[in-house]
């Protein structure tokens, strides 16, 4: 989809490329390490704080949903905002949102106030369109040069920050959780993360020179927000007790969910200036970068609690798990994140040498080939982390991709839209995946028990390995724009 009116937009503010190439870089690649680090401290607690907090693994889940419908609320609004008025006036705002939510993440002592900590802390999927934002924009004005080619090495490099952060994370916490012997005290890793970040990227982040001028369309942002949640909370509580799939309860919240969401559409198609401009889902590969995206997330985010759970989870006493304390399922975790990392890395130079389509397509199998060994070799340990790390270079190709073709499908002036719209869809994905999830943990935990049953993480690895081969098929759908002649983006 090409928009040759995109660089029309009225310019304001200071030259972006007065601010140094280096400070952008170490700034941005600063607050994806908040970011990772935000996301992935609390894996390597789970186990303990089922003792801590008093609930069950399937209570834990709900850490990612809440997490994740938090993030579908705040990132449209948060991209269209800095898209509208700076990128880095809003990400300020944005960071001390999270920062808010570490705070309270760190003081909690019940489920309660953890959960509502990490409905803030959901608004750190602003900072990717955020940043991709400043990025755009700057190597639009010249302060990096290289067009296309230079824009997607640089969204790469903010993913394998994105999942630095996250493996930092992970060990920083395992270890002051093993150091003081407790959980409580690793909750605050987060907010000294986001403190930091915030305190270096406030002065050094550039603005953006390029604001297109208009206002935000609460009312469309409105109605988008409560149908997914809605449809969020249907899928997640669905088949839990009382909330049966065939319940009153449940199939009226889905049913306001798909119509809330259907009439958002309608408001959209005749708004001036929409939150989300649905005209672009007529375009064919629009349609299966999105699907694409739901897949992987699916798995990604659905497995989020289940792996580290499992990890922790003595043989001895439950007949299945590997047994490892916080700190070294932290360092299990690594494999998965540091191939994450790799497979961002080398996603642009597989796409040039070959097609976005084949990277596409890699990225889910490789998924599905990973989990299909988790699978059939949980009881061993190497080949079980093994599969993690091929997993994890498949979501490297997918994070990289289906974020770049997000940008390149949208004009200048709406950048971070461009990549909110595919932050969005990762998190509704990911809250399909974590909610599949919580049912069948929920069906497969024995009553006045904590842990469910092996077979809880065999159905779930079983349904990832599938929507990942789903993801394979609709990638061999992309066309390639220039193979047609025309951006069917």
């Amino acid at each position: 989809m090409t928009h040759p009116d995109a660089q029309d937009a009225p310019t304001l503010g200071p030259a972006i490329h007065a601010t140094p190439a280096a400070a952008v870089i170490a700034s941005v690649a600063l607050v994806e390490l908040s970011s990772g680090i935000t996301q992935g401290f609390l894996s390597p607690l789970l186990r303990g704080l089922t003792d801590t907090l008093g609930v069950s693994a399937a209570d834990l889940n709900w850490i990612s949903i809440a997490n994740l419908l938090a993030s579908v609320a705040f990132t449209p609004v948060l991209s269209r905002m800095g898209d509208l008025y700076g990128h880095r006036r809003v990400l300020r705002w944005n960071l001390a949102i999270v920062l808010l939510g570490s705070v309270l993440v760190g003081l909690s002592r019940s489920f309660g106030t953890l959960l509502a900590g990490q409905i803030l802390q959901g608004a750190f999927a602003g900072f990717f369109p955020l940043l991709v934002g400043i990025l755009r924009n700057r190597a639009r004005d010249g302060g990096d040069g290289g067009g296309e080619g230079e824009s997607r090495r640089g969204i790469s490099l903010m993913v394998a920050a994105l999942v630095g952060g996250i493996a930092l994370g992970l060990v920083a916490s395992g270890f002051v959780a093993e150091a003081v012997d407790g959980p409580t005290a690793a909750l605050w890793v987060p907010a000294v993360a986001t403190g930091l970040a915030l305190a270096v990227s406030w002065p050094l982040l550039p603005e953006s020179a390029h604001r297109p001028g208009g206002r935000i369309d609460w009312a469309g942002g409105l109605l988008l927000c409560l149908g997914l949640v809605a449809l969020m909370l249907g899928l997640g509580l669905g088949g839990t007790p009382g909330w049966e799939w065939t319940s009153a309860r449940t199939l009226a919240v889905l049913t306001v969910g798909v119509l809330v969401t259907a009439l958002w559409v309608g408001v959209e198609l005749r708004t001036a200036e929409p939150m989300i401009d649905v005209r672009m889902f007529r375009h064919r590969n629009v349609v299966i970068v999105s699907l694409v995206t739901l897949t992987f997330t699916f798995g990604m985010i659905g497995l989020q609690v289940a792996n580290p759970v499992f990890m922790g989870t003595s043989p001895a006493e439950h007949g299945y798990g590997l047994g490892l304390d916080p700190f070294a399922t932290g360092l299990a975790m690594l494999p998965n994140m540091l191939s994450l990392a790799l497979g961002a890395l080398l996603a642009p130079a597989v796409a040039a040498a070959f097609t976005d389509r084949l990277t596409l397509v890699c990225g889910s199998l490789l998924m599905a080939a990973g989990y299909l060994v988790s699978l059939t070799c949980h009881t061993h340990q190497a080949l079980f982390l093994a599969g993690t790390a091929v997993a994890g270079l498949g979501t490297g190709f997918l994070q990289h991709s289906t974020r770049t073709l997000a940008v390149e499908s949208v004009p200048h002036e709406r950048t971070s839209v461009g990549s909110g719209i595919n932050e969005l869809l990762i998190n509704v994905g990911g809250s399909i995946g974590a909610a599949a999830v919580l049912t069948v943990f929920a069906a497969r935990t024995p009553a006045g028990q904590a842990l469910p049953e092996l077979g809880a993480y065999t159905v779930s690895w079983t349904l990832c390995t599938a929507v990942a081969l789903a993801g394979a098929a609709l990638g061999l759908l992309y066309r390639s724009p220039h193979a047609t002649g025309r951006s069917s983006r």
